[in-house]
Formats: C-alpha cells, sequence, structure tokens
C-alpha cells in the first residue's frame, strides 16, 4: 500500500467534515424560516434539497472511505507506526465529525418540532377559515330563505 491511500482516508474525512459544516449551515437556514411568522415555503423547498444533495455527497463519501478503507485496514494495522500521523489526524477527524453530527442531529430534531407546531398553526387557520366560510354561507342561505315568499295562489289539490 502507498501512503497516498492513507492520505485517501484523511482527504475523505477532511471532505465529510466540510459537507457537514454546509449541513449545519442549511440546520440554522431552517432554523431562521421557521422562527419567521410567515413561513417562506419556497425557501424551505430550496433549503430541503439542498439537504438532500448533501445527504447524497455523504452517503457516497462514505460508501468510497469504507471501500478504501476495507482494502487497506490490513495494511494499517501491520504497519502503524509508518502510518502514525494519518492514523491521528484520521482519529482526530472521526472525533470532530462526531461531535458535528451530533449537533446537526440535535438541530433537526429542534426544526422538526418547529416545523410541526408551524403546521399545527397553518392547519388551525385553515380550519378556522373553513368554519367561517361555513357560517357565512349558511348565514346567506336561510337570509335567502326568509325573503322566500311561498305562492299565495297556488293550489295544492290534485
Amino acid at each position: 500500500m502507498s501512503l497516498s491511500s492513507a492520505q485517501i482516508l484523511v482527504e475523505s474525512l477532511e471532505k465529510k467534515s466540510r459537507i457537514l459544516d454546509e449541513i449545519m449551515g442549511e440546520n440554522e437556514t431552517q432554523e431562521k424560516l421557521f422562527k419567521q411568522e410567515e413561513l417562506d415555503m419556497e425557501a424551505l423547498d430550496a433549503s430541503t434539497n439542498r439537504m438532500g444533495e448533501l445527504a447524497e455527497k455523504l452517503e457516497l463519501l462514505d460508501e468510497g472511505f469504507e471501500s478504501v478503507y476495507d482494502r487497506i485496514r490490513q495494511e494499517l494495522i501491520e504497519n502503524k507506526s509508518a502510518y502514525r500521523t494519518e492514523i491521528k489526524r484520521m482519529q482526530e477527524l472521526i472525533a470532530v465529525i462526531t461531535e458535528k453530527v451530533v449537533s446537526i442531529n440535535a438541530a433537526r430534531m429542534r426544526n422538526k418540532l418547529q416545523a410541526e407546531n408551524h403546521f399545527k398553526k397553518s392547519r388551525q387557520q385553515i380550519g378556522k377559515v373553513s368554519s367561517k366560510m361555513k357560517v357565512s354561507q349558511n348565514y346567506y342561505n336561510n337570509m335567502n330563505r326568509l325573503n322566500y315568499v311561498d305562492p299565495q295562489f297556488y293550489d295544492n289539490k290534485k
């Protein structure tokens, strides 16, 4: 194995860390959107799509990392001293990535709760509008019936 394979693992972890930073930024963007009185659905949709793209990139990085690691794992174990700096850097990056993942999961849970509350308010407002429309329609129908006078000279006999 060459030193470049170990370096590929380090670079993969660094890329993963950068992508997690971008995801954290998108989480902050979504948090700001949910704090607004009027939810900007287009901005939320764009942010959600961006998060999906970033998640796909993460998945590809993870798959690549695993395939390279599986290929060179034995070499890393047998020659720890030769790859000491790369192994140390990978351990540091894994610790940072783990912290970021925990932070992202916490932010996602907060955003989920805010989204549920926001959508609950929207459903309540829609229910109120629907209720008001029914009341006004009933009022209109009832008022129209008041002005209706049955024919006075109508013969009901057959």
